[in-house]
């Protein structure tokens, strides 16, 4: 308890999934958090189980007045926000020779748009205090690629790529950026594309034998956006059962 005490956070897809298992650790570590999404129902649900430590705030992460908004938000509820969680994403398969183009722009524009307009957004506020922590969540498909996800890859690559030229601009201001990589996660999002069958066979495919849950990631996030990692910066750190430990023939 406490590793957060004083830490007002904004966390992007925070109603559910992976975002959910972040704010409620967030929450439980002292931090207050606006939970920024689009999905009214479950953020208010969540917001209100957390009680007064937490707030619920739709927001569209593609949209550069909801940014605007939601920093406002936070600040007049809670304070300035001194740590972001850029986790909000979607994932679409489809091979690049048949994937429609207005399906690929929404790739882009939800996971590398969303996360440049977040750092964007909370910039300012972050210099004016001298001190700050970006989380954004990339993936293990940020680190190497993955056939019938060239628009998810592209983006998870180029958020790690903005996190390493946001460290080394924000470093000398007290603010920190990081991203995060998980391997196969078991939420709504994944689950989606393939349910229990995509489990069992992503299971198969990690050394751990097993998918991870949301309450494996978040503890990073901890650390990230505590003082306990005020040494690191511009840093790609995998969760992924061991997925990333290996190499491929072929593919």
């Amino acid at each position: 308890m406490g590793r957060l005490a004083g830490k007002i956070a904004i966390v992007t897809g925070g109603a559910q999934g992976q975002g959910a298992a972040i704010a409620r650790a967030f929450v439980a570590e002292g931090a207050q958090v606006v939970i920024a999404d689009i999905a009214e129902e479950s953020g208010e649900k969540l917001a209100a189980e957390l009680g007064d430590a937490a707030r619920f705030q739709r927001h569209d992460v593609s949209d550069e007045a909801s940014w605007t908004s939601v920093v406002e938000f936070t600040a007049a509820t809670f304070g300035d926000v001194n740590v972001l969680v850029n986790n909000a994403g979607i994932l679409r398969f489809g091979e690049i020779h048949t994937m429609d183009l207005d399906e690929f722009d929404l790739v882009v524009r939800i996971n590398q748009r969303g996360t440049f307009l977040g750092m964007r957004a909370v910039v300012p506020t972050m210099r004016r205090n001298k001190q700050g922590s970006i989380v954004n969540a990339s993936s293990v498909e940020g680190l190497a690629g993955m056939g019938s996800l060239a628009a998810y890859t592209g983006t998870k690559f180029a958020i790690r790529g903005m996190t390493k030229a946001a460290a080394l601009e924000l470093g000398s201001r007290g603010i920190r950026v990081n991203s995060v990589h998980p391997g196969m996660i078991d939420t709504g999002m994944t689950r989606e594309h393939g349910g229990d069958a995509a489990m069992e066979y992503g299971a198969s495919k990690v050394p751990m034998r097993r998918v991870g849950t949301p309450e494996d990631i978040a503890p990073l996030y901890v650390y990230l956006a505590s003082d306990e990692s005020g040494y690191v910066t511009g840093a790609e750190i995998a969760v992924d059962g061991g997925v990333t430990a290996t190499h491929a023939f072929g593919g």
